[in-house]
């Protein structure tokens, strides 16, 4: 396993990927308490979330049933 400080981290645009969404519903994700989402660590004027903390976000989220 790669445990070099980049590959703890994944940048904005593949969070975007990961989930789906656009930019603007992570700030809206970030911004909104219920949520709970992990922030943002910013490295110069970048964004990156830490892989572990999204795991543990998704971890906590309500299961979807898929449509039948």
């Amino acid at each position: 396993m790669d445990h070099t400080p980049t590959s703890a981290y994944l940048p904005a645009r593949k969070v975007w990927e990961r989930y789906g969404v656009t930019s603007m519903t992570l700030i809206c994700w970030i911004a909104d308490p219920r949520m709970n989402s992990p922030a943002p660590h910013y490295f110069g004027r970048f964004r990156f979330w830490k892989i572990c903390d999204l795991e543990q976000w998704e971890s906590e989220q309500p299961r979807r049933r898929a449509a039948a």
